[in-house]
């Protein structure tokens, strides 16, 4: 079973940084590209970023390129992404799973406010 946990999210200034976690489990974790999405308050899910299993291809909505990183730690099975320069319009629930799949986890709350 897919279990995966999201953290590090939090109140951030505007133009400041957070990097957030996913610790997954229930399956074998370097198989399988990861991703991040996201929900603002009274919007639908938006796709983030994207990290193919051996890191070796990235890929980002044009809303986050330049500003955010993703990568994975394949040892300790768990997946970032290091978000530069936020603006308030990346306030939203960040939730992470397999790219293409459902992503089921409780998500972490991320908060661009002055």
């Amino acid at each position: 079973e897919v279990h995966v946990v999201e953290s590090g999210g939090g109140l951030v200034q505007p133009g400041g940084s957070l990097r957030l976690s996913c610790a997954a489990s229930g399956f074998t974790f370097s198989r399988y590209a990861m991703s991040w999405v996201r929900q603002a308050p009274g919007k639908g899910l938006e796709w983030v970023s994207g990290i193919s299993e051996d890191s070796g291809r990235t890929s980002y909505a044009d809303s986050v390129k330049g500003r955010f990183t993703i990568s994975r730690d394949n040892a300790k099975n768990t997946l970032y992404l290091q978000m530069n320069l936020v603006t308030p319009e990346d306030t939203a629930v960040y939730y992470c799973g397999k790219w293409g799949e459902p992503h089921r986890g409780q998500g972490t709350q991320v908060t661009v406010s002055s």
